[in-house]
């Protein structure tokens, strides 16, 4: 990757190799090697290439991640996890409602069948104590 790095951004800083090696105070040679893939640059110089060719060490010797693409990238698939899981959190809610409020239809149909029931009971109550009260005799009689 060097070598087409290197001669990629050196076209791209319009350099010739002779250019680039005067600045770098090497000879034409040197720079065609490195291009051509016969050698690389020890570590000073590689600091100082990419120095002169603005950009990184780190470009120069292999493909480097376009940060802000990737940063947006990110973004968007962060963006597309967020919807999804507001979905996901509407139709739990939804769920949740719908299950509430089957409950609490259950308590109340239950809360007014006892109360049904207990009025019912009542008024057998109230039917049994006025037979009860109308056959009992009164004390004094035979």
């Amino acid at each position: 990757m060097l070598s087409e790095n290197l001669k990629n951004l050196r076209k791209a800083k319009g350099l010739s190799q002779e250019e680039l090696a005067a600045r770098l105070h090497v000879v034409r040679q040197t720079v065609s090697k490195w291009e051509k893939g016969r050698s690389v640059p020890d570590a000073e110089l590689l600091i100082r290439l990419a120095e002169e060719l603005d950009t990184t060490p780190a470009a120069l010797l292999g493909p480097e991640l376009p940060q802000a693409a990737e940063a947006d990238r990110v973004a968007e698939q962060l963006g597309r996890i967020n919807e999804q899981l507001a979905i996901k959190n509407r139709r739990a809610r939804r769920i949740w409602k719908i299950v509430a409020g089957v409950l609490i239809g259950a308590v109340v149909i239950q809360l007014l069948l006892l109360l049904l029931s207990m009025a019912s009971f009542r008024s057998f109550q109230t039917e049994a104590e006025s037979t009860v009260q109308a056959q009992e005799l009164p004390l004094g009689e035979p």
